[in-house]
């Protein structure tokens, strides 16, 4: 049944239709600068995740593994990964630890992409035991531990049990000898709950948020169901909530519905150092080729040298110095949520 449901969720994350500004980035403008004073050659994109260096603060993010038919798809994302100097991250690895026969869809990109960052990834309620497997398999940098449980709720055969979660990611955190990287899969995160997982002392932080893939509604549409509510705060929002909190050892991942080099420009420009992508990814790959991939993150990359150029941002530093403005229903729900006052309205040239 899991190794079905792999094949699903592709097929239904592609038949999912994307909706405009619903990650909220809509909401946020940055002030074009006319007199930037730069040269392309100038603008400097590099910088450090997980003691490795990156091209540009990108990671194609979680999507798939667990089945041999995916072994390409795997092994095409870590051989552009390679050659464009991004991290990437697995899909989920459970089912490689309960067949082994399917390992090689994993395992296959450490071998496409030998020195770069790659993340092992497993559901928050995993043992120690199987975090470490899941981390030998990859030759992993790091490990993604997702948080799902409005996908788990979707699904007939999905937990019911979520209890102990926190504590869980305390231990793994406290013995793995790789860092971790807590990670909601597409419902976001409140500032509270944030502050929850940073407590117990994990640095990475994906807020995951909603406005991409649509999880809770894959599950029902593989059950025959039609999804009659949507549920869970757009990515902008939940990166500004994680953001206010001002904690030096907080690194806040901004995914779930990026779309193109401006969401990315804009997520590093509120603060975060880290943007995942991986819909889009995906689709181009398999509608596509591996070529048209190469050239697509190519294009990205060039899209964000662009932008920043256009912004007199010469490093991703600069970049988090430049004035934006946030309006719509991100700038009411700071406000609501008393995070205008507590932090953004500090920061010159916001609002």
């Amino acid at each position: 049944m899991r190794l079905n449901r792999k094949l699903e969720h592709i097929e239904f994350s592609l038949q999912q239709k994307s909706i405009e500004g619903a990650n909220g980035f809509n909401d946020i403008t940055l002030v074009h600068n006319s007199l930037p004073q730069l040269n392309w050659e100038e603008i400097d994109t590099r910088c450090k995740f997980l003691g490795k260096n990156l091209s540009v603060p990108l990671l194609i993010n979680a999507m798939t593994g667990g089945h041999k038919e995916l072994e390409g798809i795997n092994g095409d994302l870590a051989k552009v990964a390679a050659t464009t100097g991004v991290a990437l991250a697995v899909g989920s690895q459970r089912a490689a630890l309960e067949d082994t026969s399917t390992q090689y869809s994993f395992s296959v990109v450490r071998e496409m992409n030998p020195q770069g960052v790659v993340l092992a990834n497993l559901g928050a309620d995993c043992t120690l035991e199987e975090a470490r497997a899941a981390i030998k398999m990859i030759k992993a940098d790091g490990l993604q531990l997702h948080l799902n449980a409005p996908q788990e709720l979707a699904m007939a055969e999905g937990d019911r049990k979520f209890k102990g979660i926190l504590e869980n990611i305390h231990m793994l955190n406290r013995d793995l000898e790789v860092p971790v990287i807590v990670k909601e899969v597409g419902f976001g995160m409140c500032r509270e709950s944030i502050r929850r997982i940073a407590g117990v002392g994990v640095s990475y932080i994906d807020v995951g948020g909603s406005g991409g893939t649509n999880f809770m509604a894959i599950e029902e549409a593989r059950c025959g169901k039609e999804t009659e509510f949507s549920w869970g705060i757009p990515t902008a929002i939940s990166s500004l909530e994680g953001l206010s909190l001002e904690k030096k050892d907080l690194n806040l991942i901004a995914s779930g519905g990026i779309r193109h080099a401006l969401d990315i420009i804009k997520a590093l420009a509120m603060g975060c150092p880290l943007v995942g992508m991986a819909r889009p990814f995906l689709k181009v790959l398999v509608e596509g080729s591996y070529d048209q991939l190469n050239t697509y993150l190519a294009d990205l990359i060039s899209d964000i040298h662009r932008l920043m150029l256009m912004l007199g941002a010469r490093t991703i530093k600069d970049l988090q110095r430049v004035p934006l403005i946030i309006s719509g229903n991100t700038y009411h729900w700071l406000c609501r949520r008393g995070i205008y006052v507590d932090h953004y309205a500090r920061r010159e040239g916001i609002f």
